[in-house]
């Protein structure tokens, strides 16, 4: 009888230790994303009627009453300021549609909506570095690189000079 005692006690001490850990990976937020909100799976983007999948990295939206998902925005939306325009964070979706409650979210949030103030999450980049690496090929060389440029490895430390007298 003692044996089980103690055996349940050390059992009881066991289940009173443990921790029920629950650890969800919703995605890293892109840097345009609002600043505080890197559990939220989903954004509703009013001004252009676009939703964007943190996990999945993909923008939802509606093309003739059929869901499209893309890495990119739609082509007459890819002008559109990422950093600048109003995001919202949405918690009433269900699984992977989050325009389920599409009417709602057009009505709450019509085109041009903002409501309290927002950071993103990073700084929006620059012209120059988007011009930069806008064109890169497979090899991390820039497209319109100039022919002329030397594309080889580099000789540190040697004389460079180049004599035209062909």
């Amino acid at each position: 009888m003692k044996k089980i005692v103690i055996a349940l006690m050390l059992l009881m001490s066991v289940f009173a230790h443990a921790q029920v850990s629950i650890n969800v990976n919703i995605g890293t937020p892109p840097s345009w994303g609002p600043q505080g909100y890197d559990d939220s799976r989903y954004y509703y983007l009013p001004d252009i009627d676009t939703y964007y999948d943190v996990t999945q990295k993909q923008f939802i939206y509606d093309n003739n009453g059929r869901w499209i998902r893309q890495s990119r925005l739609p082509s007459n939306y890819r002008q559109y300021d990422l950093y600048g325009g109003y995001k919202v964070v949405l918690n009433d979706y269900r699984g992977d549609a989050p325009y389920t409650y599409h009417k709602k979210h057009r009505a709450e949030y019509p085109k041009g909506y903002h409501g309290k103030p927002q950071k993103n999450r990073g700084n929006k980049p620059d012209k120059a570095y988007k011009e930069n690496n806008k064109y890169k090929n497979k090899n991390g060389n820039s497209k319109n690189d100039h022919p002329d440029k030397s594309k080889g490895n580099s000789n540190k430390g040697k004389d460079h000079r180049h004599d035209n007298h062909h």
